[in-house]
């Protein structure tokens, strides 16, 4: 598991580096909101990976310490989905509205638009904290459980309301790609639109689709992890392994295909920074004496 993780770092860290590195970048929305994204899914690639070893190592953890790790895994897991909304929106706009897109889609905006996506994901647990410092006493907070989200926020309403909010969430995000699709896929038969780039805004909201999909795996992967328990006893480690490789680890590695492989621009300058660190490794591994003949 940490393996796979220090994999999908690498990828992400040159997806970072490439962005950083070129002023060119600065100014799209499409890539401030791509670069968001991958921000977003290394942070909760981090943290629920430190906290899957924790609790294969010490299996109970501190409240406080485990409250902070889960609420960090949830804002960031909630953004996901949210932040594929707001992507799918920004290419509607460019292909369906073109002349207007400078105006609507500005570098500020976005960073507007990446703080409500914070504020929408995060406001819903800080209330559950907030509750939860309310109704339970001071030693609870000093105690050690297993770190499940259901053993820190203990309310049942606080189950009911987090339902709620998530399946509004999902449904939102859902009908925004639907909407979306079906937008860019009209747009594509006008003569007046540039079919290329429909077409691949099309298939890009597609993949935005199947990493929605794959995220809502989330939502019914304990009942089927309770079910695979009960056919295989013996395996319940294997399974939690393999029931967090799919729901967790896939959505998130979409992303550097999406754009880092599919985009040729991005694609291009991700290309000079791998040969950029090429050539300096040759640099590094040089011997004096060839330093001298040289």
């Amino acid at each position: 598991m940490v393996l796979v993780w220090l994999i999908i770092s690498y990828i992400n860290g040159a997806l970072v580096a490439t962005f950083f590195r070129h002023q060119i970048f600065y100014e799209d929305p499409r890539y401030i909101l791509f670069i968001h994204m991958v921000i977003n899914d290394a942070i909760q690639l981090t943290v629920t990976i430190t906290l899957f070893v924790l609790s294969y190592i010490f299996y109970k953890l501190n409240v406080s310490f485990c409250c902070f790790f889960i609420l960090v895994a949830v804002f960031t897991t909630r953004n996901t989905p949210v932040s594929l909304a707001s992507m799918a929106i920004e290419r509607y706009i460019a292909v369906c509205k073109p002349l207007h897109y400078p105006q609507i889609c500005t570098a500020r905006r976005t960073y507007i638009v990446i703080g409500l996506m914070w504020f929408i994901c995060a406001a819903p647990d800080i209330t559950d904290l907030f509750v939860t410092l309310a109704t339970e006493s001071l030693s609870f907070f000093h105690e050690s459980v297993f770190c499940l989200r259901q053993n820190v926020f203990k309310d049942p309403i606080l189950a009911y309301k987090r339902q709620a909010f998530d399946i509004i969430c999902f449904s939102c995000v859902f009908l925004t790609l639907v909407f979306t699709y079906l937008r860019i896929l009209f747009a594509a038969r006008s003569l007046s639109t540039d079919k290329m780039s429909a077409q691949k805004a099309r298939n890009t909201i597609l993949l935005h689709g199947a990493q929605l999909a794959m995220c809502m795996l989330s939502y019914i992967s304990p009942s089927v992890e309770i079910i695979l328990h009960l056919i295989f006893p013996g395996q319940i480690l294997e399974i939690r392994f393999a029931n967090y490789l799919i729901v967790y680890i896939f959505p998130r590695f979409l992303s550097p295909i999406i754009y880092g492989v599919r985009d040729k621009r991005f694609s291009k300058y991700l290309k000079i920074h791998f040969l950029t660190l090429r050539c300096r490794h040759k640099l590094w591994t040089v011997t004096p004496l060839d330093k001298d003949n040289m």
